[in-house]
């Protein structure tokens, strides 16, 4: 079940029409996600599937991003315990969202950035703000694109575009992920909610053993992709961690410069 009182950075509504809201709520980090947060959506969506009363999830952000990715303030990457553990979690993330038979609108309002980035566009429809941002920016940080990237990013706009965009990090405003497949929809900022409430109202309302029926055969094939390509894209990011360049790259962030990449 979806309580309120089980989640500290994700907020709650669920709706007499059907409808939860699950907005992510750390927006003065912008959305980036600590130990916490990484926990909470390993089980969003399973607790979703197992609530009567949710029939389709709406997944929003406080404040001016959607997710800023990982929280690195620390100076390490997110997640609590072990690196087993984060990699763990990771695994659930991706698993869980994809096995969810209901369908999930990401309402996308600002920087959709690395593990970000991989949760909005894993949902079936996604709505972008004309302010969106999208990227993966892993790299950029001197680890691997392991959390998902590299299932959905080829899925939805091509091998060798994804591999590019997950190589360079490279952002993508709305319009030009609206263009190259990433989103569905793309609409004036101050419309987001609006829009993406009103599909989600819509599908809420529509026959939900068909809407399921439609929705579960596609995720089975992406299922069938990530079982191939996430544990594999996790064991290399988990590794590229304690590479030389993912220590500068944290020791920069925090020292506010840019890094200087040493290659290995």
């Amino acid at each position: 079940m979806l309580y309120q009182d089980d989640y500290e950075t994700i907020l709650i509504d669920k709706r007499p029409n059907g409808v939860t809201v699950a907005t992510l709520n750390r927006p003065e980090k912008l959305n980036a996600v600590n130990g916490v947060m990484h926990n909470e959506l390993s089980r969003l969506f399973l607790d979703a599937e197992a609530d009567a009363e949710v029939r389709v999830v709406l997944l929003a952000a406080a404040g001016r991003a959607f997710c800023a990715g990982g929280d690195f303030g620390g100076g390490s990457p997110p997640g609590g315990g072990d690196g087993r553990d984060m990699m763990r979690e990771a695994r659930q993330i991706v698993d869980n969202l994809l096995d969810c038979t209901k369908p999930v609108v990401s309402a996308v309002n600002g920087y959709a950035m690395g593990l970000g980035a991989t949760i909005a566009l894993l949902a079936d429809i996604v709505v972008a703000s004309d302010k969106a941002i999208f990227a993966d920016t892993h790299v950029n940080m001197g680890i691997g694109a392991g959390d998902g990237g590299a299932v959905i990013w080829p899925l939805l706009m091509g091998v060798n575009r994804a591999k590019y965009y997950l190589m360079t990090g490279e952002r993508l405003s709305a319009a030009e992920a609206e263009k190259l497949g990433l989103v569905n929809f793309v609409v004036e900022h101050d419309a987001l909610m609006e829009r993406a409430t009103e599909i989600a109202v819509r599908l809420a309302e529509g026959p939900g053993k068909a809407i399921s029926a439609s929705k579960v055969p596609i995720n089975k094939f992406i299922k069938m992709v990530s079982n191939l390509v996430l544990p594999l894209s996790l064991s290399l990011e988990e590794a590229s961690m304690a590479s030389a360049d993912a220590r500068e790259a944290a020791a920069a962030f925090v020292e506010k410069r840019e890094p200087k990449f040493v290659g290995r």
